[in-house]
Order: C-alpha cells, then structure tokens, then sequence
C-alpha cells in the first residue's frame, strides 16, 4: 500500500526551489538515499527524474526534487498543485501507484 501526502514546497533536497503551482514531489527517504552520492542530495540521481502518480481523482505527473525523511518506501510526498489533480486535498493522505516515466 502506497500514500501520498501534502506537503510544503520551498527549497529542496535536490536544491531546487518551487512554486505551489509546480508539479513536484518527495521521494521516500528508503528509495531517495541510495542514489544520494557522498552524503550531497544535491547530487542524486533521482533529482528531477519524472514519475506518474496515480489516486482516485486521476493521475498527474511530477519531478522528484526532493526526499521524505519520514515516508516508508513506496510513498510519495506531493505538494499541493499535484495532489488536488489525484485526490481531495482534504483528505490529506490517499493510497496512490506510480511509476518511473
């Protein structure tokens, strides 16, 4: 079972900074870190790689650009832009699938 969450969007792990209108998204911290070279999430492989993430409203797609310290693996962090496309912002965490684009 996979969930998505809202969060804040600002600067990021990847060292990015975003709107709230961007599509965006954190990685879970079990799949972000091991692609994080020598400690620097600025550097990691997974940075602005796109994903198709999909809820009961219908799916969106996001660049990864940033990491969840607290999400277990498989969840997916969205801001807020991105999650009202796939769900009720309302509800704050839905069960979602996704996939690497």
């Amino acid at each position: 079972m996979l969930f998505s969450l809202i969060v804040a969007v600002g600067y990021t792990a990847c060292g990015t900074l975003h709107s709230r209108f961007d599509m965006v998204a954190a990685l879970n911290a079990p799949q972000f870190d091991p692609h994080t070279p020598n400690g620097n999430p600025n550097k990691n492989s997974l940075c602005n790689r796109r994903m198709r993430v999909q809820g009961p409203s219908g799916s969106v797609d996001v660049a990864i650009v940033d990491r969840c310290p607290v999400c277990k693996t498989g969840d997916v962090d969205l801001n807020e832009a991105a999650f009202a496309k796939i769900g009720s912002t309302s509800a704050g965490r839905i069960r979602i699938r996704w996939h690497w684009l």
